[in-house]
């Protein structure tokens, strides 16, 4: 019997039954299909390969599939795949702790598990309207940047601040006020105006991604006053949280933004590399302090939040071998090579007519160009068939272009990323 599936095309099957994310059907209708990846390459059902500029949404920060990662979850899968995380443990769960606990801040003490960013910052939120709760003081409100995003999930979409995904559910969020990211002119303004809103009290955290805001173009923010803004916020008691899914496990040149800064946070959220892209994971770690005003004889002061995956020992075991990774001599080393490699290449760029502005941090860089556009436009789609058509997948923010490759991508690959970049200024 003749399979007629075989015979179709992946991107044709597709159309059937399928809905992506952040997707308008009707307007891209064509998905292109991926059979397989290696390294920093991801190859199409035509045998086409491009670089992953990437790290598919931040993710596969060691290459795809990378045979050490592999290896290691493929032993765990012999032994334990999955496991209720409520009232029972295992040994990659609690190896994971303590592997982590060795690079996160100081101050970090208590991990619950998760399975995605959103979910990850939806914990971060309810931990710290419950810390005040549980305390018995009234506190509602959540502060959090301006164009912020933290997710999807619904406490997750009432800090962010990106209408394009919010609008339709606005009327249903929680509260939240926003304040500016703070630079060098006006960090004295900010200061000073969150002086008199703490003042009047009703504040329970403070949530943001700590030096770049991701989903709003790799916007990047002064470290000096962020730190002053969460020395203040300390101050008053708002519980600090550091939505590290993007930024976390060395894109920033350490292993956590957060580590740019004097004042560590009392939440952290973690994602995407924490897995290195293998299985989905999340993570949210806090103080001991925080953890306290959980603990109590009452269980409803317990936090009842828990997914069918928390803790499941595959993404464990990716997440153990990730983090070894991460801290070899060669990623190491690597990290430094693209660092060094976009300041070269920012050097080469910065001043065409076409650039309105660049920046960088770590392993992320990213340019503005000098020209409008829509954040989903016919330009900015333009853009993306440009440097698809040549070989490497980069997916343009608006206006904004970024990478954020793999550490382990060659000089060469990263050349082919540069080479498409510099064409596609021709185009606008």
């Amino acid at each position: 019997m003749i399979n007629t599936a075989a015979l179709e095309k992946l991107s044709d099957r597709d159309k059937k039954h399928l809905w992506h994310p952040l997707t308008q059907h009707k307007i891209h209708s064509e998905m292109l299909a991926i059979t397989k990846a290696k390294g920093a390459i991801l190859i199409d059902e035509a045998g086409k390969e491009y670089v992953d500029g990437i790290s598919s949404w931040y993710t596969s920060m060691y290459g795809h599939c990378h045979p050490y990662i592999l290896e290691k979850v493929g032993v765990q899968m012999q032994r334990l795949d999955q496991v209720v995380f409520s009232g029972f443990t295992h040994e990659p769960a609690v190896k994971l702790s303590e592997e982590l606990i060795k690079i996160l801040p100081e101050n970090q003490e208590k991990l619950f598990f998760s399975d995605n960013g959103s979910t990850a910052t939806e914990i971060g939120i309810k931990m710290a309207l419950q810390y005040h709760f549980n305390r018995g003081e009234k506190r509602n409100v959540l502060l959090a940047f301006e164009e912020a995003f933290h997710g999807d999930t619904f406490g997750a979409m009432s800090v962010s601040g990106l209408s394009v995904y919010n609008g339709p559910f606005e009327d249903f969020f929680i509260e939240v006020e926003r304040v500016p990211v703070p630079t060098t002119d006006n960090i004295e303004a900010i200061l000073a105006q969150l002086q008199v809103r703490l003042e009047q009290g009703g504040i329970a955290g403070f949530i943001y991604e700590p030096l770049v805001q991701g989903a709003a173009a790799m916007k990047m923010h002064d470290a000096v006053g962020l730190d002053r803004m969460l020395s203040l916020l300390k101050e008053y008691d708002v519980l600090t949280i550091a939505d590290e899914v993007m930024t976390g496990f060395g894109k920033t040149g350490k292993f956590f933004a957060s580590d740019h800064l004097e004042t560590k946070p009392d939440i952290m959220c973690l994602s995407k590399a924490l897995t290195a892209g293998l299985v989905p994971m999340g993570l949210t770690t806090c103080t001991q302090q925080v953890y306290q005003a959980f603990y109590s004889d009452d269980i409803a002061k317990g936090l009842f939040h828990g997914h069918t995956y928390t803790g499941n020992p595959l993404a464990c075991a990716a997440a153990l071998s990730a983090l070894e990774l991460l801290q070899t001599e060669e990623i190491q080393e690597n990290i430094k090579n693209i660092i060094s490699w976009h300041k070269q290449f920012d050097i080469s760029i910065k001043n065409h007519p076409k650039v309105a502005s660049t920046r960088q941090l770590g392993v992320i860089y990213a340019l503005d160009l000098n020209v409008k556009m829509e954040r989903y436009g016919n330009l900015r789609d333009k853009l993306f068939k440009h440097f698809m058509d040549n070989g490497v997948f980069l997916r343009p923010l608006g206006n904004t272009i970024y990478i954020l490759a793999p550490y382990i991508t060659t000089k060469t690959e990263m050349e082919r990323i540069y080479g498409a970049i510099k064409s596609a200024l021709e185009l606008v």
